[in-house]
């Protein structure tokens, strides 16, 4: 008999877990509360574009083994592991919405059967699956569950990869007694899982998007400092990256702030443990102070070359929160238009995976569905996402970027656009 998975929380990883685990042969029921949702799912149809997932969930309809729910009774119904896979909404100082997490949670506990496994993976602060548990034990005391947590390690854009082709698996668990019992699904992923304690497991989330967040602060001070002494903040990258100690894969280039919630959220989670146990912490705040300032490089460059933006028409290259992706929510880009309406700023936008906007976005940004109409009439230029297409446009639209400043904080589109002499090219770290 195939082993029975319940996915509970159907949006970005809820839907890449559910169906990749189906695509290793479990027998998968995903279950969400929302009923738009469910009932697109049903058709094959993913709430955000990820490359493959739309096919991946259609092949596995297609052969039965995945299936989606809105009553928790058909879906809990008989299974072996419950996988909460909810993405924990944040508000706009990052800070996660854990009452949302906790009911949905509760709210299903009389329908878990006796003698299931349960994952968690939503991000959540350390000490959340112990709350569970206990909640859990005090509601059903007879009932026999067992409980680990294991963080989430998806990446926009290439999601589907990830999960199936992880570094490692990291799995906290109360005692290795349990190992047994949660292995048969995680080693269908890989052989490589990094068993530990479940706070353990928790911490390791919080410090792993720390440290990023931390090496992005860090790369980006340098290049502040570049910029004023004549350095070049790539070279300086490619210095740090060569380092044996330190490796090609850090988080060390200069470039834009980090945005979206993700690194912000588990900064706040340390953050307010720190404070709850009394203890004194330097470092994770200045991060965040770090890369409040940094967030306004793009707004200080324009003001610099412009003085005064009202009237300058801007040319946005990129909406999304970041490539292969269609979702805008906490987009650092869309965070940048609303700064230049503010200042009177004229806005056309291209992105290759946005055709609409919502009303109130439509009133701020023109979005232009050819790449030539938001060029022509631009003053200034600005890469904010880093589509892979814009980099054939720039070669193939030389024209569009003459007498024009075209800001590109990363350096993304250097190489394409080196032997263009007639336009004023900005990136960050670089005099």
């Amino acid at each position: 008999m195939k082993t029975r998975v319940c996915v509970f929380g159907l949006w970005h990883l809820g839907c890449v877990t559910a169906s990749c685990l189906a695509d290793l042969g479990f027998e998968v029921k995903g279950l969400d509360f929302d009923e738009n949702n469910v009932n697109n799912l049903k058709k094959g149809i993913p709430p955000l574009f990820e490359p493959g997932l739309a096919e991946l969930i259609q092949k596995n309809l297609q052969n039965q083994r995945l299936s989606f729910y809105i009553e928790p009774k058909e879906a809990l119904k008989d299974i072996d592991f419950l996988w909460v896979t909810f993405d924990t909404p944040v508000d706009e100082r990052d800070v996660a919405d854990l009452d949302f997490l906790n009911k949905n949670i509760i709210s299903i506990i009389p329908h878990i059967p006796d003698n299931t496994k349960i994952i968690l993976s939503s991000q959540a602060p350390v000490g959340f699956t112990k709350e569970i548990e206990e909640i859990f034990s005090n509601k059903f005391p007879s009932k026999k569950v067992l409980f680990s947590y294991s963080p989430e390690n998806l990446q926009l854009g290439k999601a589907l990869k990830v999960f199936k082709e992880p570094d490692r698996i990291v799995v906290g668990i109360r005692n290795s007694e349990n190992i047994k019992e949660f292995k048969p699904i995680f080693s269908e992923i890989t052989d490589r899982i990094e068993w530990m304690k479940t706070e353990s497991a928790e911490m390791t989330k919080h410090a792993i998007n720390s440290f990023l967040a931390m090496s992005v602060v860090f790369a980006n001070e340098l290049a502040v400092i570049c910029e004023s002494v004549g350095a070049d903040a790539k070279e300086v990258s490619r210095g740090l990256k060569t380092e044996e100690r330190i490796g090609p894969k850090a988080y060390l280039s200069p470039g834009l702030s980090f945005a979206g919630g993700t690194l912000a959220r588990d900064i706040n989670f340390l953050i307010q443990r720190g404070v709850q146990y009394k203890k004194n912490l330097i470092l994770l705040p200045a991060i965040k102070s770090s890369n409040e300032y940094h967030k306004r490089w793009i707004k200080n460059k324009c003001l610099e070359l412009f003085d005064n933006i009202k009237g300058v028409k801007f040319a946005i290259l990129g909406l999304t929160y970041k490539p292969n992706t269609d979702t805008l929510r906490r987009s650092s880009s869309i965070e940048l238009c609303e700064w230049i309406f503010s200042q009177s700023g004229i806005i056309n936008a291209y992105d290759p995976n946005i055709t609409i906007l919502s009303n109130n976005l439509s009133n701020k940004i023109d979005l232009k569905n050819n790449i030539s109409d938001v060029l022509l009439q631009a003053d200034c230029v600005i890469v904010c996402t880093e589509h892979l297409v814009f980099k054939e446009i720039v070669i193939k639209n030389e024209a569009l970027f003459s007498n024009k400043v075209l800001i590109d904080p990363t350096g993304f589109l250097e190489k394409e656009i080196s032997e263009k002499r007639d336009l004023k090219y900005v990136r960050i770290g670089r005099a």
